[in-house]
């Protein structure tokens, strides 16, 4: 085994017989690409059963909101579906449960049987799934609210909203959504594929939101948002086009912070010489 230093936070590097942290394997192949950190699964699993419990409870508590004349809300047409913020912890929620059974999973199955099939694949819809989606999504949620809430507070969540979301709730799923992603790429690496193929999956989910955007303003004749009201054509296509566009340089942020944080942790399986001291 060698080990290696990266500022204050030791990391480890295995051979083929030990296991910890992130493994990506070339299948079939006698070459893998290894992702070590000195945290075991079992203490992944403890971290993640948290943070899944949490988006559970999170949920939950938004689908109890009492509804009242003066927000329908969910009673509109397309329900909570049409939000993002909604669909924000919907998609958080079902990442980190995909988490915990990649964790389960890696604990129950012996080390041979993670490098194809199942165990392999889930590995991948998970990177796939948080750096396409859930980080830049959980980024621009936290981002776009905070911005436009400081500026005009009555443009994104007016004031009435106070007696029917209560202000836990509100950070719950504005704020904390950003430091429980941070937390994930700290403690865990993940494989970002190519740009582009990073870049369009995004793209393709945010004009499909958009699209939905307006369909429920085409069906009910309302926005989702109160600042869309505002906006005059020219300025509703300006605002949802810098909206859109935003999202590419939180993908590429994401990409960065993952690489610096583990650049050092990257290595070819193999045999590996002991580091004489």
């Amino acid at each position: 085994m060698v080990e290696s230093g990266n500022g204050n936070r030791m990391l480890h590097i295995y051979t083929s017989g030990e296991i910890s942290g992130s493994l990506f394997y070339l299948c079939g192949s006698s070459k893998a690409v290894k992702m070590a950190t000195t945290m075991s699964w079992g203490s992944y699993l403890l971290i993640h059963v948290v943070i899944f419990s949490w988006y559970v409870f999170t949920l939950s508590a938004n689908c109890s909101l009492k509804i009242t004349q003066g927000h329908p809300g969910a009673k509109t047409y397309g329900g909570r579906w049409k939000y993002l913020t909604f669909l924000n912890l919907v998609l958080q929620t079902v990442f980190f449960g995909l988490v915990v059974l990649i964790d389960i999973i890696h604990l129950i199955l012996p080390s041979k049987n993670l490098r194809c099939g199942v165990p392999l694949l889930l590995v991948k819809l998970r990177d796939t799934i948080f750096t396409i989606w859930a980080f830049p999504i959980g980024t621009f949620v936290f981002l776009s609210f905070w911005s436009i809430y400081h500026y005009n507070r009555e443009l994104v969540f007016p004031k009435f909203l106070d007696d029917i979301i209560p202000i836990w709730l509100n950070h719950a799923m504005h704020t904390v959504t950003l430091p429980l992603a941070l937390l994930q790429m700290y403690i865990q690496p993940h494989r970002y594929g190519s740009k582009m193929r990073g870049l369009l999956g995004l793209s393709v989910l945010a004009v499909l939101y958009l699209g939905w955007v307006l369909w429920v303003h085409h069906v009910a004749g309302i926005w989702v948002y109160p600042i869309m009201e505002r906006l005059s054509p020219m300025g509703l296509v300006i605002f949802l086009g810098v909206s859109s566009i935003t999202m590419a340089p939180l993908y590429l942020l994401g990409e960065k912070l993952n690489h610096k944080i583990w650049k050092s942790t990257a290595v070819s399986a193999g045999p590996q010489k002991k580091k004489k001291k």
